[in-house]
């Protein structure tokens, strides 16, 4: 079994489509991922109320894109919503593995089963089965393991993977 600590740093957002397609233009113009947060936070392009604002989600956006190979990133540009909302999620799956461990796991086995029901008690299940195994997610307050599954329940509704 893969024991590997989870990042659980997904907090800051959803899925950030627009934001993520509007960054990966960007990055295929410049070609430097630093050239592009300095853009990002000198021109506010994700309109955020602060400074920090923007610093975190850019780092929150370029951390899940960087995953992505330029192909992948080419196709998010220029693909159609659904097709970019799937890249997306590649991307978070990637960026996190805990996300890619329930993706597998949970996702998967209902898709397999044709059961298309997933709920909170599925999460919840799943993060105590993963606690076992992983002491940093023992640490982590109610309030926000409640957020974790709020963000990752939004992001799966985004991608329409979940209705």
């Amino acid at each position: 079994m893969n024991t590997e600590k989870y990042s659980m740093s997904f907090t800051t957002g959803a899925l950030f489509h627009q934001e993520s397609v509007k960054l990966a233009r960007l990055y295929l113009e410049k070609g430097d991922w630093n050239e592009v947060r300095d853009e990002v936070i000198a021109r506010n392009l994700l309109q955020a109320r602060t400074t920090n604002s923007a610093k975190r989600i850019c780092r929150e956006i370029c951390s899940r894109l960087k995953c992505l190979n330029r192909d992948e990133l080419e196709l998010l540009v220029e693909g159609n919503h659904q097709e970019q909302a799937y890249l997306l999620w590649l991307a978070v799956c990637r960026r996190y593995h805990f996300i890619y461990d329930f993706s597998a796991e949970v996702i998967r086995e209902r898709f397999l089963t044709l059961r298309y029901d997933l709920s909170y008690e599925d999460y919840d299940a799943f993060f105590n089965a993963k606690m076992e195994w992983h002491e940093e997610l023992e640490k982590i307050t109610t309030a926000t393991r409640n957020k974790l599954r709020q963000v990752m329940f939004k992001m799966l509704r985004e991608t329409e993977l979940l209705n």
